[in-house]
């Protein structure tokens, strides 16, 4: 008789607690934002629910005072339901023959972004995506990455960086600009201080750190020109690729054959663009760069993958959307040459019928990877110089979701795979 009260107890508490639904399909006014008062819950200590292919990936959590009214404030939708509709629900995400799950989110990652100090000659998606949401972040360089200063944090962007010493391949085009020549001094006597010759050498030692950020346990997410030229410098550790005009020195001819792809995270087979005149690193970035694709960007798109959110919930974080078909978008790295990604990489998203990959992510050591083609989803062709896109205009981007998916994935529960 008493196990049979405490039973009624329990339950009567459960469908007694009301609940806020944040939901993330369609009836969503703002879904950038919502993102960010889902961290904000978290920062308060209170457990947030991710109910993976609930309405779009919605979040659920307590009906504790004040999270409706930061809401509102912030132009998200929120609705308030009973705990019987929570029950309700959770008991619907769970059913075996639903492709739903719930992860449990419960703290919020402490972030960085990965930028020169005080350099910014374009516009970077994803901290414009934390500012926007109002998810705080930290700006981390060289100098704190290796005095081991990433071990700080739970997720790390890299932005629009080129790890391999040659100042993003922009020689032909802004080597009389004042911001590539800024840039090239300043790395310089970065490299100097940091007790390095060479610039290029530097930045193989700045990849190398993060690359034991990732294996100790850490989250690392890159986009546009950061995805390729990371992996390169990975496999070019002990060989010198940049010509005299970036380091003095020539580049090894044979450089190619001494390449070491057993050390990248997400590609192998690819082959060097060693001409300093052309802006490229590589045969991974597909389309390349130069010269520029000529597209209508009306008919350009990419598909996500739909992956099983009980036995996968990892790729299912990943691109939780209110769409599957999303906007392509171009970036120095657009997309990545499906033949040239390592077979242990997930492909998250791609361009049905090509043989480019959007969107990919995999493991290594302890921690995760995510590499995200393109530079701005809401920007088909950004150039230096043009304006920051304004993401009051986008609140409710499905590009940018992909992005704010990342920031708090690292916040998850981690459940055990069941493949």
């Amino acid at each position: 008789m008493k196990t049979l009260f405490v039973f009624f107890f329990v339950c009567s508490s459960l469908f007694a607690q009301q609940k806020l639904l944040i939901p993330m399909d369609l009836k969503q006014t703002n879904h950038l934002k919502a993102y960010g008062v889902a961290y904000w819950i978290l920062t308060k200590g209170i457990d947030v629910e991710w109910l993976l292919n609930y309405r779009g990936g919605s979040f659920m959590a307590d009906n504790v005072s004040g999270i409706a009214n930061e809401c509102r404030i912030r132009g998200v939708a929120v609705e308030e339901i009973s705990g019987a509709q929570a029950a309700q629900i959770l008991g619907d995400v769970s059913r075996e023959d639903n492709n739903m799950d719930v992860v449990r989110l419960e703290k919020a990652p402490k972030v960085a972004v990965y930028v020169p100090p005080g350099f910014k000659p374009w516009d970077d998606a994803v901290t414009l995506a934390l500012e926007y949401a109002e998810i705080p972040y930290a700006k981390i360089w060289d100098p704190e990455v290796l005095a081991g200063k990433l071990s700080e944090y739970d997720w790390l962007h890299l932005h629009h960086e080129d790890f391999t010493g040659q100042y993003g391949k922009f020689y032909a085009s802004h080597r009389n600009s004042a911001w590539y020549i800024e840039q090239q001094l300043s790395y310089e006597k970065t490299a100097r201080e940091l007790g390095f010759k060479k610039v290029s050498e530097e930045k193989k030692a700045v990849a190398r750190a993060i690359k034991e950020y990732v294996g100790s346990g850490g989250f690392m997410f890159a986009m546009c020109a950061a995805t390729d030229s990371y992996d390169i410098a990975l496999a070019a550790e002990n060989v010198d690729i940049c010509e005299t005009m970036f380091d003095g020195d020539p580049a090894d001819r044979d450089a190619q054959k001494k390449l070491d792809f057993s050390k990248t995270f997400a590609f192998q087979n690819f082959t060097l663009e060693m001409n300093p005149y052309r802006y490229e690193f590589s045969d991974i970035d597909d389309p390349p760069s130069d010269p520029v694709p000529i597209r209508d960007p009306n008919t350009d798109y990419f598909t996500l993958f739909e992956f099983s959110a009980k036995y996968d919930p990892v790729p299912t974080m990943l691109t939780q959307n209110h769409v599957n078909i999303l906007k392509g978008f171009m970036g120095q790295t657009t997309a990545f040459k499906k033949s040239l990604i390592k077979p242990s990489v997930i492909i998250l998203g791609e361009r049905e019928g090509t043989d480019e990959v959007k969107y990919i992510h995999g493991s290594y050591g302890r921690g995760t990877f995510t590499f995200y083609g393109g530079h701005d989803p809401e920007d088909y062709q950004h150039a230096v110089g043009d304006p920051p896109t304004d993401l009051n205009l986008h609140k409710n981007s499905p590009g940018y979701r992909l992005i704010l998916n990342n920031v708090l994935f690292p916040a998850a529960k981690k459940k055990q795979q069941k493949t």
